[in-house]
C-alpha cells in the first residue's frame, strides 16, 4: 500500500475525521474519473464530514429538547382530525412564527393530538438547530416552586427563558395556586415579545382564572400569551379511542 495513502489515513483517524477516511477511496476515484481539481476534491471530501456533524448536531438538539416521543407531522392523521389544517401546521414547521416571536396555543379536549402537534413543531425546530425545550406544565410549576424555596428562582427563570422555543404541555390539567401562578407569570413575562412559546391546554381561556385561582394573574398571563399568538382549536374524537371507535363502527355495520 502507498506510504502516502497510509500516512493520510492515519492522519484522518488521528484527527477523528472518520467520514473523510471512510469516503477517501470513492472520492479519489471520483476525482480521477471527473478530473476534479485539488480544491474541488477537498470540498467533496470535507462535505462528508460536515454532513455527519450536522446529523449528529440535530440528534443532540432533539435529545436536549426532552420530547416525550419523536412523533412528527408526517405521523399525524389529519383525516381523523379534520378540524386541524395540515397547511397551517406545515407553515408552523417553517419556523416563521419563531422569527416573529409569536406563540401557538393548541386548545382542545384530551387525546385529540395537541401534544403530538406541539412536539412535531418542536422537532422541526430542533432539527434546524433552534434551541427548544419541552416540559409539562405541572413539572414546570414544581421546578419553579422548588427554585423559589431554594433562592435560585432567577437562575431557573433565565434557564427556561433562554430557549427560542419553549413548549409547555397540559396547562390546566391540574390546578395552580395563586402564588405559583405568579411564578408562571414571571416566566411568560420574561419571554413576552422575545421568544416563542407553544402551549397545549384543555381549558377555554375564560376559565383560566379558575386554573390559576387568581383572575388578575390569569388575565395578565393570557394578555401576554395571546397578544402575538395563533390559537389552534381542535374539536374531534380522542386518538386513544380511535381503534375502539373503528371497531364499534365495524360491529354496527355487521362486518
Amino acid at each position: 500500500m502507498n506510504s502516502h495513502y497510509t500516512k493520510l489515513m492515519k492522519n484522518l483517524e488521528y484527527l477523528k475525521l472518520n467520514q473523510m477516511a471512510l469516503h477517501l477511496d470513492e472520492t479519489v476515484d471520483f476525482m480521477m474519473k471527473n478530473q476534479l481539481s485539488f480544491t474541488e476534491t477537498l470540498i467533496k471530501l470535507t462535505d462528508y464530514e460536515i454532513d455527519m456533524k450536522e446529523i449528529n448536531m440535530m440528534k443532540s438538539m432533539v435529545k436536549v429538547a426532552a420530547f416525550p416521543h419523536l412523533k412528527e407531522v408526517k405521523d399525524f392523521d389529519f383525516d381523523f382530525q379534520p378540524s386541524v389544517y395540515k397547511e397551517q401546521i406545515l407553515d408552523f414547521t417553517t419556523l416563521r412564527f419563531i422569527e416573529l416571536q409569536e406563540n401557538i396555543v393548541f386548545l382542545g379536549p384530551s387525546g385529540v393530538g395537541k401534544t403530538h402537534l406541539a412536539t412535531a413543531i418542536g422537532i422541526a425546530a430542533a432539527k434546524k438547530r433552534t434551541s427548544t425545550y419541552f416540559i409539562k406544565c405541572n413539572d414546570l410549576i414544581l421546578n419553579l416552586k422548588k427554585a423559589n424555596v431554594e433562592n435560585r428562582l432567577e437562575t431557573r427563570l433565565k434557564h427556561y427563558a433562554k430557549y427560542k422555543l419553549l413548549i409547555i404541555d397540559e396547562l390546566g390539567y391540574l390546578p395552580i395556586d395563586a402564588e405559583d401562578a405568579k411564578l408562571f407569570f414571571q416566566l411568560i413575562d420574561m419571554r413576552y415579545e422575545k421568544k416563542s412559546t407553544i402551549l397545549t391546554t384543555n381549558v377555554s381561556f375564560k376559565l383560566w382564572g379558575e386554573v390559576f385561582q387568581d383572575t388578575k394573574i390569569a388575565n395578565a398571563i393570557l394578555d401576554r400569551i395571546l397578544h402575538h399568538a395563533t390559537v389552534v382549536s381542535i374539536a374531534g374524537d380522542s386518538y386513544r379511542l380511535k381503534n375502539h371507535l373503528v371497531k364499534e363502527n365495524k360491529e354496527s355495520n355487521g362486518q
